[in-house]
């Protein structure tokens, strides 16, 4: 199969490309940045370098090229937004962009279209003892600052599905993969924590599995959880992390200062609780994730 992945020097974005050239597939990474074309050859993709939010631009980059796939990872998260404005060109990236990405895909030919999404369209709130699973409501407005993600988040998948074979991934929460950027923030106590909800997680490496699995046996029109076995709060999470790594714990902080301080990630991080059901995945993608707690993923991690 030939596969454009869209964001393919990403953190998820990587690892799928090494998979997809690893089984056989060859792939087209699409980035916006001249600069990482060497990084992409290096993996063995073939780069295309063109900025997704400018449809013209992208259909010149893809004029001439054909393609069986397409798989829509870009996001504008180099560091992690603190405020709910911070998420503006990340959801421009999962409204306008998967319209352009969907004429990408129709020049190049490509029939299957998989999108990233992710469990935080269930709602930034409570959901109790629940287990969500993909026959729960899915983006539904709260009257509050989330709406506009969740609205993103609803765009991205019901385009997706427009695709003669369209296909949504809703990710847990990602680690594990950035580890190296993570060590120095935790050895400087640069990433508080406080009492909080819970919230499904997947190590990036099983994220990217789940993605080539979605690519090769998902069904049309379909959407996906992908997450490990185990919730957990973001203080487990990543006190567990700080101490594989020798850090010290993160600072603790009363809820009220992470809202103040941190709007964006007290919405999901402190004040979203959500059990997450990955059974649909396991059964119909042929996948289980190869860490199934987020205990696991981070004992694999370098220690120092």
């Amino acid at each position: 199969m030939k596969v454009l992945v869209a964001g393919a020097t990403g953190a998820i974005g990587t690892r799928i490309t090494r998979r997809l050239v690893a089984g056989g597939h060859k792939v087209l990474g699409l980035t916006r940045h001249p600069g990482k074309a060497s990084a992409l050859a290096e993996l063995g993709a073939q780069p295309v370098v063109a900025d997704a939010l400018d449809r013209e631009a992208l259909l010149r980059a893809v004029d001439g090229l054909a393609a069986d796939a397409v798989i829509h990872e870009l996001t504008a998260l180099s560091s992690a937004p603190t405020r709910h404005s911070g998420m503006v060109t990340t959801d421009r990236l999962r409204t306008e962009g998967t319209t352009h990405l969907l004429d990408a895909a129709q020049t190049l030919g490509a029939t299957v279209f998989v999108t990233q999404s992710i469990i935080l369209g269930y709602g930034y709130r409570d959901h109790g003892d629940k287990l969500l699973t993909e026959d729960d409501p899915f983006g539904r407005p709260a009257g509050n600052a989330g709406d506009a993600h969740l609205a993103a988040m609803v765009s991205a998948e019901q385009q997706a599905f427009t695709a003669p074979i369209g296909i949504a991934l809703r990710y847990g929460m990602f680690y594990g993969g950035d580890a190296d950027q993570m060590r120095p923030v935790l050895a400087k106590r640069k990433l508080p924590v406080a009492n909080g909800g819970v919230l499904g997680w997947i190590h990036h490496d099983d994220a990217a599995a789940a993605t080539v699995a979605a690519l090769e046996h998902g069904d049309a029109g379909n959407a996906y959880n992908i997450v490990d076995d185990l919730p957990a709060t973001w203080e487990e999470l990543f006190t567990t992390m700080a101490r594989q790594f020798g850090a010290p714990p993160p600072r603790k902080v009363p809820r009220w200062v992470m809202r103040l301080a941190a709007p964006y990630v007290a919405s999901f991080a402190t004040d979203t609780t959500m059990r997450v059901s990955n059974a649909k995945a396991k059964n119909l993608l042929g996948w289980t994730p190869a860490y199934p707690t987020y205990r696991d993923g981070i004992k694999a991690l370098r220690s120092v």
